[in-house]
C-alpha cells in the first residue's frame, strides 16, 4: 500500500506503541480510580459522591434522600462509569464496620459485618455525616483547585479541603496496575495529637510521634500483637501486623465456652463461622461441641461450646493458628503525591497533610481578604455619600440616565480624600489597613446609585461605619495571617481541636506486647553487600558472596543491563546494617540503611533513586558514601562551584530526616561540586574549570556547623568555577581530564601545600584544542578509567597507559569525541580483566621531551598568587 506525504498514517514500532499505551493506561487507572490522594485521603469516586451530596444540600440537618438520586447525580455530573461501582463506594462510606469514622449517614440496609449485601439503591437513603461537613468546609472560597468534568459542562474539585487527616483516620484500600495500597484506619484524637507535635517540633522522631499514635485503630476492634510491624510500617511505609480477635472464656451450663467479641478488620463473620465448622468436620480441630451466633444490635457474640475434656486455651490457640481469628494485615502506605504514587512514612504523610492545610488556610484567607477589600471599598463610597447626601441626591435627581448620574458623581468628588472621611469616625484606626483613595471609582458610584434611601438615615449610617470598621479590623488580621505561617498553624490546630472535641473517641483496638519481639532491623541478616550507583541514578545492592561468585575478575560491570549512555559511577562494599549517605547538588543530605536499597540481580539495572529519595526538580546526587557510625572523629568535607569549602563532624548528621537534612548552606546560584569523607588529617585537591588547582590540608580548616556556608577554598577569576575535589592517597597520582578528551597524570608532589583562599597553581593550560577541565581524580596504576561523552559514548581505558607528566603539561588524547560533543563525566574503577579497554594515544619520544621542556619553562615563569592572610574569610 502506498501513502502520500499528506497521509495521516504514522509508522511506529509495535513494541514501543504497546509500551506507551500500557503506561498511559496504568497511570490513568492509578490516578483516576485506584489510589487515594495524600491530601484528603479520597479516591475520585468517593470525592465525587461527597461533593454531589454537598451540591444537593444533603447536610446532616436535612432529610434523607434516596441513594438512587445521589448515584444518578454522580453518574450524570462527574463519574461516567457503572452505577454499581458508585453505589458500592457510597455504601462503604456509610458502613461503621468498614469506616472508622463514616462519612455518609445511611438509612436502610447497608449490609452487615456478617457479609450480607446492601439493599438496592432504590430502597436505601443517605445524606452527609456530621464529620463530612469538615471535609467540605470553605470549598467555595477557592481553597482548592477545580477541573472540568468529563464533558466540560461542570467543574469538580481536584481535592477536598478536608479539615482533618482523612487518609490516616479512615485509611484506604485499593489495587492499581502493578501496585496496591492498604492504609489502616487510626484514632482521630491520636492523629491530631501527632500533628500538634509535628507543628511544635518539625524535627521530631518516629519514636516521639508513636508516643501519640500508638498504632492502627480498627472500627471492628481486635488486638494487635506486638509493635515491631507497626514501627516497620511507620518507618518505611511497608509492614505487617498480626491482628487477633478479642475473646474471653465463660462457663455455660457446665461447659467451658470461648466467646468471640470482636474479629479482625475486613473479615466477614459468616466466612469465619464456615471455616470453623469445616475444620471441626475435618477433625483438624478437636474438642468443639457447638457453634452458634448470638450477635445482635448490641454487639458481636459468637459462642463456641467445648467438650467436657477439652482444654480451652489449647483449642483457642488452634483456632488462632488455623482460622482468621488471628490474621496478618499487610500495610502499604501508598498514596498519590502531586499525582505520583509514592510509598510514604508516617511522618511524611503527616507532613504532606500539614503542608496542604497551610495552603488551604492561606487560600481561604486571600479569598476573604479580597472580598473584605471589595466590600470595604463600596462602604467607603457609602461614607462619602452620607457626608455629601444633599449633593448626591441633587446629582441623581437632575440626571437623565443612571450612567450620567455616575459620571457626574465621579467628576464632582474626584478630589475628595477618602482617608480624611474615615478619620472623622470615632474609632481607633491605629495599625489598620486603610486604602489611600481619592475620588469615587466606577464600582462605588454604581453602588451609590443603587442604594436604598433608608440607608441614609442616621441609624443606617452608623451601621455602615460600624461595618466598615469591622472590615478594616478583619483586613489587618487577614494580612497578618498571610505574613506569619505560625498564625496559620495556630488556625489549623484550633480547627483540629474543635473537631477532636466533637468526634474523637477512645481506641477500639488494643496493642499487646509480645515477649521476644524483634524489630525490623533485627530481622535483616547481617551480611556484606556490594552497592552500585550509575551515572544516571540507578542503584542496587547484591550480596558480596554472589557477586564474587559471578565476577571472578573483580568489580567489573559485565552483564549489568544499562542504557547505552549509562555506567557505574560509585561502587563499594558495606554491611547490610550500615548507613548510606547521599548528598545532592543542592546541599541536601539523605540517608538510607543498606538493606533499604532494593536487592538486584547481576543483570538488573537497579532502581532509580527518585523512587527511593524525595528529590526535587533538577536535584541530583552529587556524592554517595557509607558509614557504620556517626563518630566525632569523622568529617564530611564539601566544596561548592563558587569555591567555598566546609568540613563538619559526621556526628551532626546522625538524625537525617526522611525528606532530607541541610548538609551545607548554599548561596543563591551555588551548588555542590565535590564531597569526601575525611579523617581530620586528609589532604585535598580542589580543581577549577579554567585549569587551576590548590592542594590543602584539612586540619588547617576548623570544623563548622551543619548549615554553615563554609569558607573560601580557592579564589576564582571571572568566569571560572570549581569542577571537582579529590582526596590524596599515598602512592597515587592526580589525573586531570578536559572536556575535549585530553588528559594527564601528575605526581602529587608537583603541587606544594598552600593556604586556602589563594588562586592556587596552574594545573592545566586550557586552550581551544584541549578545552576546559572536566574534573580530577586520584588514581592508582591498577585502576581503570571510564569516560562518557555528552553524546552517550563510553570508553574504558587503563590508568597505567597515561604517563606521568609535568604539572603544566598539555597531556595526551585519552578519548576521541565527536564534533560538537565533549566529555561530561569520568570515574575510576578497579581493573577488570574481562572488560574491553581502549588504547590511549601516546606521544613519540621527541614529542614527549619537547612537551616536558615547554612545561618546565612555563612552570619556571609562572607567577603564583598566595592567599592574603588578612583577606581570608571565616564566615559561616
Amino acid at each position: 500500500m502506498l501513502y502520500t506525504d499528506n497521509s495521516k498514517v504514522i509508522n511506529t514500532e509495535i513494541v514501543d506503541e504497546m509500551e506507551n499505551s500500557m503506561l498511559n493506561y496504568a497511570m490513568s487507572v492509578i490516578v483516576s480510580r485506584a489510589l487515594p490522594d495524600v491530601r484528603d485521603g479520597l479516591k475520585p469516586v468517593h470525592r465525587r459522591i461527597l461533593y454531589t451530596l454537598h451540591e444537593n444540600g444533603l447536610t446532616p440537618d436535612k432529610a434523607y434522600r434516596k441513594c438512587a438520586d445521589t448515584v444518578g447525580a454522580v453518574l450524570g455530573r462527574y463519574h461516567p462509569h457503572g452505577d454499581a461501582s458508585v453505589y458500592d463506594a457510597l455504601v462503604r462510606l456509610a458502613q461503621d464496620f468498614s469506616m472508622r469514622y463514616p462519612l455518609v449517614d445511611g438509612h436502610g440496609n447497608f449490609g452487615s459485618i456478617d457479609g450480607d449485601g446492601p439493599a438496592a439503591y432504590r430502597y436505601t437513603e443517605a445524606k452527609m455525616a456530621k464529620l463530612t461537613i469538615d471535609m467540605l468546609t470553605d470549598i467555595n472560597k477557592e481553597t482548592v483547585d477545580f477541573t472540568s468534568n468529563y464533558d466540560d459542562r461542570l467543574k469538580e474539585p481536584v481535592v477536598l479541603p478536608s479539615r482533618f487527616p482523612n487518609l490516616l483516620v479512615n485509611g484506604s484500600v485499593g489495587i492499581a496496575v502493578g501496585m496496591a495500597t492498604n492504609i489502616p484506619p487510626h484514632n482521630l484524637g491520636e492523629v491530631i495529637d501527632a500533628l500538634q507535635l509535628l507543628i511544635d517540633d518539625p524535627d521530631c522522631t518516629l519514636e516521639q510521634l508513636m508516643e501519640h499514635i500508638q498504632g492502627p485503630d480498627f472500627p471492628t476492634g481486635g488486638i494487635i500483637m506486638g509493635r515491631a510491624g507497626i514501627r516497620a510500617a511507620y518507618a518505611t511505609g511497608k509492614g505487617k501486623i498480626i491482628l487477633r480477635s478479642r475473646t474471653h472464656f465463660e462457663e455455660i451450663k457446665g461447659r467451658n465456652c470461648i466467646i468471640i467479641d470482636e474479629i479482625p478488620y475486613m473479615l466477614r463473620k459468616e466466612r469465619l463461622l464456615k471455616s470453623i465448622n469445616q475444620l471441626a468436620r475435618d477433625k483438624r480441630i478437636e474438642g468443639l461441641y457447638d457453634l452458634r451466633d448470638e450477635s445482635d444490635k448490641d454487639g458481636m457474640r459468637v459462642v463456641i461450646e467445648l467438650k467436657k475434656d477439652a482444654i480451652p486455651n489449647i483449642v483457642l490457640n488452634k483456632l488462632f493458628s488455623l482460622t482468621q481469628l488471628q490474621d496478618t494485615v499487610g500495610i502499604i502506605m501508598l498514596a498519590l503525591v502531586n499525582n505520583e504514587p509514592k510509598i510514604l512514612t508516617l511522618k511524611q504523610m503527616l507532613r504532606h497533610y500539614l503542608d496542604f492545610q497551610v495552603d488551604v488556610i492561606q487560600r481561604r484567607t486571600r479569598f476573604d481578604l479580597r472580598k473584605a477589600l471589595e466590600r470595604a471599598h463600596i462602604l467607603q463610597g457609602f461614607v462619602l455619600a452620607a457626608d455629601y447626601i444633599d449633593e448626591v441626591i441633587d446629582i441623581i435627581r437632575s440626571s437623565s440616565t443612571v450612567q450620567e448620574a455616575k459620571d457626574r458623581m465621579i467628576e464632582r468628588f474626584k478630589d475628595v480624600d477618602m482617608s480624611a472621611l474615615l478619620d472623622r469616625a470615632q474609632y481607633d484606626l491605629t495599625g489598620l489597613h486603610i486604602e489611600a483613595q481619592t475620588g469615587l471609582s466606577q464600582e462605588q458610584a454604581e453602588a451609590i446609585v443603587q442604594m436604598r434611601l433608608g440607608q441614609l438615615t442616621g441609624l443606617e449610617r452608623q451601621k455602615i461605619t460600624d461595618e466598615l470598621y469591622g472590615l478594616l479590623t478583619k483586613i489587618s488580621d487577614y494580612e497578618d495571617i498571610l505574613a506569619d505561617v505560625n498564625r496559620v498553624y495556630a488556625i489549623i490546630m484550633e480547627d483540629l481541636n474543635t473537631i477532636r472535641k466533637k468526634f474523637s473517641d477512645k481506641r477500639r483496638t488494643d496493642i499487646e506486647n509480645v515477649s521476644g519481639e524483634v524489630d525490623i532491623e533485627d530481622l535483616i541478616p547481617e551480611e556484606d553487600c556490594v552497592v552500585t550507583l550509575t551515572n544516571n541514578g540507578y542503584i542496587k545492592r547484591m550480596p558480596l558472596t554472589e557477586y564474587k561468585t559471578q565476577h571472578r575478575g573483580g568489580r567489573g560491570i559485565t552483564g549489568m543491563k544499562q542504557r547505552e549512555e549509562d555506567f557505574v559511577e560509585e561502587m563499594f562494599i558495606c554491611g547490610s546494617h550500615d548507613n548510606i549517605l547521599f548528598i545532592s547538588n543542592k546541599g541536601i543530605m539523605y540517608k538510607l540503611k543498606c538493606y533499604e536499597v532494593p536487592d538486584g540481580s547481576k543483570a538488573s539495572r537497579g532502581f532509580n533513586l527518585i523512587n527511593l529519595l524525595p528529590l526535587t526538580e533538577n536535584e541530583k546526587i552529587a556524592a554517595m558514601m557509607k558509614t557504620t557510625d556517626f563518630n566525632d572523629d569523622k568529617f564530611i568535607t564539601m566544596v561548592t562551584k563558587n569555591g567555598k569549602i566546609k568540613r563538619t563532624n559526621l556526628s551532626l548528621y546522625k538524625n537525617v530526616r526522611k525528606n532530607g537534612l541541610i548538609a551545607i548552606g548554599l548561596d543563591e546560584g551555588d551548588e555542590i561540586a565535590g564531597v569526601r569523607m575525611t579523617d581530620g588529617n586528609a589532604q585535598l585537591f580542589v580543581a577549577t574549570h579554567n585549569g587551576m588547582a590548590i592542594r590543602l590540608e584539612e586540619n588547617k580548616m576548623r570544623a563548622l556547623s551543619r548549615s554553615a556556608h563554609g569558607v573560601r577554598a580557592i579564589k576564582l577569576r571571572d568566569g571560572d568555577y570549581v569542577v571537582s575535589m579529590a582526596r590524596v592517597r599515598e602512592g597515587a597520582s592526580l589525573l586531570t581530564v578536559t572536556e575535549n578528551g585530553y588528559g594527564k597524570k601528575t605526581d602529587i608532589e608537583s603541587y606544594r601545600i598552600q593556604n586556602r583562599g589563594g588562586f592556587g597553581l596552574t594545573n592545566y593550560k586550557v586552550d581551544e584544542i584541549r578545552g576546559h577541565v572536566c574534573g580530577i581524580k586520584i588514581v592508582d596504576e591498577e585502576d581503570d578509567i571510564i569516560l562518557v561523552s555528552s553524546d552517550g559514548i563510553i570508553i574504558r581505558i587503563l590508568a597505567s597507559d597515561i604517563r606521568i607528566m609535568g604539572r603544566i603539561a598539555k597531556g595526551v588524547r585519552v578519548m576521541r569525541v565527536n564534533e560538537g560533543a565533549n566529555v561530561v563525566a569520568f570515574t575510576r574503577a578497579e581493573h577488570d580483566d574481562n572488560a574491553e579497554t581502549e588504547k590511549v594515544e601516546q606521544l613519540t619520544e621527541e614529542q614527549a621531551k619537547a612537551a616536558e621542556a615547554e612545561a618546565a619553562l612555563e612552570e619556571q615563569n609562572e607567577v603564583v598568587i598566595e592567599a592574603d592572610p588578612e583577606d581570608e574569610e571565616n564566615e559561616e
